[in-house]
């Protein structure tokens, strides 16, 4: 009954009746668009989504084929692939300054909160290991290679076989200063929001490119956020999906 509670309060709470003057009105500085890296690690190039090209797909059909796949065949995926699901999920079409990016996702206000990481298993010309995608630049960076982090992110996602078997793992992080700067606290639904947006992309282009997906909503938050550095308030693990190809 407690959880209950919580939740009914959260949704009680986040109303608009209960919004308080928020940071932007208040003038104060906007976050930036992308979370700062350390720089310590080189970027990675992927293929430039232009010159990308997949197989056609009639949009009804990839939306009733859609279903969520827990077994992947052995074969990796390209370079060109990962950069395609990348762009479709999180892929910036335009910037407008330092204010708003434009995406191929929707996002309440253009705030676009959610960072990408990748568990990469099997992808050609990358070594497995931890990465995060550089949206702006549409570029990886490898955050942690070491041999035990793909049996450390299935321990954290409760033991899910899939995630060490399938090809890569996206793991959608969200940002919350960058959505409750203008939305306040009702701004935590619209993080929730988004990462729905982004997953159900990732569904539909796995299916241009042979694959399929399956959406992860039971971790360990506590653990997710230490594997990835994160602090669990100000950036905290919001969504997970494995992807591969179908067997």
């Amino acid at each position: 009954m407690a959880c209950k509670g919580v939740g009914r309060e959260f949704m009680e709470r986040t109303r608009y009746k209960y919004l308080s003057v928020s940071a932007q009105q208040q003038g104060l500085p906007q976050p930036p668009l992308q979370a700062p890296y350390s720089g310590e690690a080189e970027p990675i190039d992927l293929p430039a989504p232009d010159e990308i090209e997949v197989p056609e797909v009639d949009l009804r059909l990839a939306i009733e084929a859609r279903e969520s796949v827990r077994r992947y065949a052995e074969q990796p995926l390209s370079l060109a692939e990962l950069s395609y699901l990348l762009w479709c999920t999180q892929g910036v079409k335009g910037v407008q300054g330092t204010y708003a990016t434009f995406r191929n996702v929707p996002s309440a206000g253009a705030r676009h909160a959610i960072e990408c990481y990748l568990l990469v298993n099997r992808v050609e010309g990358l070594q497995p290991g931890l990465y995060r995608f550089l949206a702006l630049e549409h570029k990886l960076v490898a955050v942690d290679l070491e041999p035990g982090i793909s049996a450390a992110v299935a321990k954290a996602c409760l033991d899910q076989a899939m995630v060490q078997r399938c090809a890569t793992t996206f793991i959608w992080v969200a940002v919350t200063e960058r959505m409750t700067w203008r939305y306040g606290q009702r701004g935590y639904r619209y993080m929730h929001l988004d990462a729905g947006h982004v997953c159900q992309n990732l569904y539909l282009a796995a299916e241009s490119v042979g694959g399929g997906a399956c959406a992860i909503a039971a971790f360990s938050d506590e653990d997710m956020n230490h594997l990835l550095g994160l602090d669990g308030e100000g950036q905290f693990v919001i969504y997970i999906a494995t992807m591969g190809k179908r067997p």
